[in-house]
């Protein structure tokens, strides 16, 4: 078996086509379908369902593809596991971020790690909460930091912290300053959110919030990503719900006006989430085995944010 066949039907799924395949590996169209031809007929079944609108993984297909990770995973790691025979610990720790992500207690633990452990190298990325769970099961990263909705069975979701979102709004806003505020102030106000602010998603206790409320002002502005909903709600296009104690800055700024609730505003629990079966590097098994003791020696209390004075 050929095992560049193998990476590329990796890549083929991963990328979710031929042509975006072509374009991850530098090859050629043509050189991806005859891959996928080849092991086709090795297998002697069809790996992928193609035809015009159409890219279906097939049940061989999925198997399939699941072995690829797991012996990529294995493969990435035989350099490391050969030369690291000293006790310094060296590698590259990959990890991936939901926008959001502002966690004093993980800062602390990986300022930790990397004065313990200076030769490791960090990588991360930041995606929606689901991508950094897809890619925490494709192996593609060591470990994330994300919402979680639905829990995937292959993987250990640890709740890592817990923070409140209040409504804000910018100067741009007509409830800007204003205090004595009731939440039926909102009812009509165009509105700015992210994209999992819904009732059968991660945000879904501030959704329950505005349905209970019955918000009905128009959504204007959403996205994936903390930055670009607080530009929206700086901007003045509405108002909307960012993380108290991540806005706290811009609020003393005057760029951001908290409205109400302001007692018991949503509480939204952030989680670390690894693969347990994934064959990690030593500088990684090390960082995730430091996190999850911490974690087990710190109340969740102490890790909820804005912290109770």
């Amino acid at each position: 078996m050929d095992w560049n066949l193998l990476r590329t039907f990796m890549v083929i799924v991963q990328e979710k086509g031929i042509t975006a395949a072509a374009e991850k590996l530098r090859l050629k169209q043509p050189t991806i379908s005859n891959a996928l031809r080849r092991l086709e007929g090795h297998f002697g079944c069809r790996l992928i369902e193609r035809r015009p609108g159409i890219f279906e993984v097939t049940l061989p297909g999925q198997r399939l593809y699941a072995e690829c990770v797991s012996l990529f995973d294995t493969v990435s790691n035989l350099h490391a596991l050969v030369h690291d025979q000293s006790d310094e610990v060296t590698g590259r720790v990959e990890m991936a971020f939901a926008s959001h992500v502002v966690c004093p207690f993980l800062d602390e633990a990986v300022a930790e790690f990397h004065r313990d452990n200076p030769r490791v190298t960090f990588a991360t990325t930041v995606l929606s909460s689901q991508e950094v769970i897809t890619a925490v099961a494709r192996k593609d990263v060591a470990l994330g930091v994300c919402l979680m909705h639905e829990r995937n069975p292959k993987l250990e979701f640890q709740p890592l912290y817990r923070e409140s979102f209040g409504y804000f709004c910018g100067r741009q806003h007509r409830l800007f300053g204003k205090s004595g505020l009731d939440l039926k102030d909102l009812r009509a106000e165009p509105y700015v959110s992210f994209k999992t602010d819904q009732m059968a998603d991660a945000l879904w206790p501030i959704a329950m919030l505005r349905q209970q409320e019955e918000f009905a002002g128009p959504v204007i502005g959403t996205s994936s990503h903390l930055e670009e909903v607080k530009r929206l709600i700086i901007a003045g296009l509405g108002f909307g719900p960012l993380p108290i104690h991540v806005v706290e800055d811009d609020v003393r700024k005057g760029l951001l006006w908290r409205l109400p609730p302001y007692d018991n505003p949503p509480e939204i629990t952030v989680y670390l989430v690894h693969d347990p079966a994934a064959r990690h590097s030593r500088a990684e098994a090390l960082l995730l085995e430091r996190l999850l003791a911490r974690i087990d020696a710190t109340p969740l209390e102490q890790r909820t944010y804005p912290v109770a004075a």
